[in-house]
């Protein structure tokens, strides 16, 4: 591979890994947020949306301020598909959200982000013609192993497991719609209209569960509040749209994966959960998963050859 093309897809797949690594940290400030501020999780979703647009709106202002530039959709980003992806971000969080209150934190995230693979390899290779490829065959196949170890160890059901796993699905549909749309695209979709859209779209469900805290001290909440909406939302969202412009969707979606592996890691540091052996062997699998779709594939000479 020509290392002039080799070095953007090695920074992509370095973005797009890194959102992985913020959205699990993002889990675990959403479980502290829980139990400190007695939110619902449509309510800290709408936060999370909420913080990024006005932090993103000061930073622009910033940048206009100092240098001159803005964040207008670029030519080939619509206002329209940052509007769809900003929606469908919203949407499928809070199926993710419902199938977690229904079906259980374990059985509802094996359901998601196992299908959530499979629908995007199927969706590239139909929508956008995109092949994944021996290794990445192999590393779907090995990462979904991976998750199953690391999260079905501890399966448990909720009180509504048929539509909590509907509800997963659901999930896994909008977050691969989502992935296929901003890979059509060409990435860059997570922009103002994006997150205005999708705290637009959150704000009546979070009202109707009620979208104030009711709990803990306000500085703690607060703090928490503006990681979520920075780290794992603003940040961690433009790094994996901006990743989408030269990876594959298959194997964006693989490199996701690594974000339960983050969660599992903080359980552990942060709340101390015992790990056990299924959670070890499951993240290093996913971890297997991650190392063969980050190599570069050799070129056969005669393709070398051919190209030039």
């Amino acid at each position: 591979m020509d290392p002039a093309r080799l070095a953007p897809r090695r920074r992509d797949l370095l973005l797009i890994s890194g959102a992985a690594v913020a959205w699990g940290a993002g889990g675990a400030a959403a479980a502290v947020l829980f139990r400190l501020s007695g939110l619902g999780p449509l309510a800290v979703s709408f936060w999370r949306t909420a913080v990024a647009t006005l932090v993103l709106a000061l930073a622009l202002a910033l940048a206009v301020a100092l240098v001159g530039r803005d964040d207008r959709p670029r030519p080939g980003t619509p206002v329209r598909t940052a509007v769809l992806l900003g929606v469908g971000l919203a949407g499928y969080q809070s199926a993710y959200f419902a199938s977690v209150d229904r079906a259980g934190l374990a059985l509802g995230t094996l359901v998601t982000l196992g299908a959530g693979p499979l629908l995007v390899a199927l969706g590239g290779r139909l929508l956008l013609g995109e092949r994944p490829g021996r290794r990445g065959v192999a590393a779907l196949a090995v990462a979904l192993v991976g998750l199953v170890l690391l999260v079905g160890g501890s399966v448990s059901a909720g009180p509504g497991v048929a539509s909590g796993v509907g509800a997963a699905l659901l999930s896994a549909l909008g977050y691969s719609a989502v992935t296929l749309y901003g890979r059509s695209a060409g990435g860059g979709g997570a922009t103002m209209v994006s997150f205005v859209a999708g705290t637009v779209a959150l704000l009546p469900l979070a009202v109707a569960e009620g979208v104030w805290p009711r709990t803990g001290d306000p500085l703690p909440v607060l703090g928490w509040l503006l990681f979520l909406g920075v780290v794992p939302t603003l940040l961690a969202y433009r790094w994996y749209f901006a990743g989408l412009a030269t990876v594959p969707a298959a194997t964006a979606a693989v490199l996701v994966l690594l974000e339960p592996v983050t969660a599992a890691v903080l359980a552990v540091v942060l709340f101390g959960e015992r790990p056990t052996g299924y959670v070890a062997a499951g993240a290093a699998l996913l971890l297997t998963a991650v190392t063969l779709l980050s190599r570069p594939v050799p070129r056969r000479p005669d393709a070398a050859a051919t190209a030039t």
